[in-house]
Order: C-alpha cells, then sequence, then structure tokens
C-alpha cells in the first residue's frame, strides 16, 4: 500500500491540513478512527464501500465523511487509487454553506454539496490524469474555485485550541468561563462550524491523545489518570466505543 502526503497549496493550506495519495493493490478492508476534521475522498482507480455488518453499500467516487463519534469500516476494490483531503478542525466551512453538523456521523456524495457539473468534471479530469501532480493539482483547483474566505469565528477557533491544550480534558464549564459566553449561544456557533459538540470534540480529542499514549512505555493505568478518565471502566468503555476493541487488545497490535 502506497500513502503519501503531500502539502496543499499556499491559498488552500489555513484550511487543509493535508492532502494524501493512497493507493492499494490488493482489496482489503479496514477501521477508520474518529478524527478532529472533516474528510473528503477522490477515487481515481477502483472503488470504496461503507460496510455495515455483512452490508456493503457502495459509496461514490467524490465523497465527504464528516466527525465519526465511532470507528467506521471501508472496504476497497485492487488497484484502488484515491485522493484524500484533510481538513482543519474548522476549514470545511470555509467551502460550503451547509452547517458542518449536518454531516456528523456521515459519509455522503460530494455532489450533495457542492454543484453536480463540477464534480463531475473534477472526477473526469482524475480519470485521465497520469501522474500524482496532475491528480493533487486537479483536486487543489476544485477547492479553490468553491473557497469562500469568509472571515472565521475566532471564538470558536480560540476554543479549538483550548480543547488541545488541555488534551480534550477541559470541562465544558470552564471552556464557557474562559470564553465569557452562554452555553447555549456557544455549542450552536461551534456545531455549525466544526461539526459536533464541544464536549464530544474534546472527547475525540483525548481519545487521539490516548491513541499517541498507547505507543509509548505507560501502563494502560498511567494512560487512563493522565487523560483526565474518572475510572478504568470509564477508559475502556469510551476507547470501545471509537474503536471496537478494549485498549489492552489494541495495543498488541501496534
Amino acid at each position: 500500500m502506497r500513502f503519501d502526503i503531500v502539502i496543499p497549496s499556499v491559498k488552500l493550506r489555513p484550511y487543509v491540513r493535508q492532502i494524501a495519495i493512497s493507493e492499494s493493490e490488493n482489496e482489503q478492508t479496514y477501521k477508520i478512527f474518529p478524527s478532529a476534521g472533516l474528510v473528503v475522498g477522490f477515487q481515481y482507480r477502483g472503488r470504496l464501500s461503507l460496510v455495515n455488518g455483512s452490508v456493503e453499500n457502495r459509496l461514490s467516487p467524490s465523497g465527504i465523511t464528516g466527525i465519526s463519534d465511532s470507528f467506521k469500516i471501508f472496504k476497497n476494490t485492487a488497484g484502488t487509487g484515491t485522493i484524500l483531503v484533510y481538513f482543519t478542525e474548522t476549514g470545511f466551512a470555509q467551502f460550503s454553506s451547509r452547517p458542518v453538523q449536518e454531516l456528523f456521523n456521515q459519509s455522503v456524495s460530494l455532489d450533495n454539496l457542492f454543484d453536480k457539473h463540477k464534480v463531475a468534471a473534477v472526477e473526469e479530469t482524475l480519470a485521465l490524469a497520469l501522474t500524482d501532480s496532475e491528480r493533487v493539482k486537479a483536486v487543489e483547483t476544485f477547492l479553490e474555485e468553491q473557497l469562500k474566505e469568509k472571515s472565521e469565528d475566532q471564538l470558536i477557533v480560540r476554543a479549538v485550541a483550548l480543547i488541545y491544550g488541555s488534551r480534550g480534558g477541559m470541562r465544558i464549564k470552564e471552556l464557557l468561563q474562559q470564553l465569557h459566553i452562554s452555553q447555549g449561544a456557544f455549542e450552536k456557533r461551534f456545531r455549525k462550524l466544526v461539526g459536533t459538540t464541544p464536549k464530544k470534540f474534546a472527547s475525540i480529542v483525548r481519545f487521539n491523545t490516548v491513541l499517541k499514549d498507547l505507543g509509548q512505555e505507560k501502563s494502560l493505568t498511567e494512560i487512563c489518570y493522565d487523560n483526565n478518565f474518572f475510572d478504568q471502566a470509564h477508559f475502556i468503555k469510551d476507547f470501545k466505543q471509537y474503536t471496537g476493541d478494549s485498549p489492552e487488545n489494541f495495543r498488541r497490535f501496534l
């Protein structure tokens, strides 16, 4: 399998964390764990399906996956090639006027959000492209055409930074006190821009911190309390929700 990272164009860089080129020679089924930003994918070869139990739902060649509160299982055909666009936590709101929370737990076709003719045009360009640089350029051009460059909600940007600074452990009450805003107004603005509630977002940030900690020489008890879980029962429950496995079993395959 090939997975190459590309730095986005200067114009996209404030809103797109990275672009990746993913190619797999063989058919495979794999899990994707929750992350703190939305991801857009363009299949230029092969097809991708979302697996739910024994059911495989074939996805559009161009789609977007919103923030999720549990793992997802995907399956690709042999010889699949994909351009993946990883947005910053608040970045996708700069490309669509739709509230980002509508994409929570969803994997939908891009033509639900953008002009279907423009989506079809970039798909055709990708199908004809011969090199990685041509494919990345086609995707960047498409995104730059959708870019609205609205003024960012700086309060929500600060909230995201505070949540990261606390490794996802900051309580919402404390966050509201620092930001001097009511809970109702804050949650509405946060969900519209980020795609989920502040509490769920913080939980996802904490989960991804735990994933990094599992690769270090720390005991599970240390990881539990370093990440502000009430007890190990809550730690295991949250981890299973996001991965479908216990921290102990998960760690064995790292």
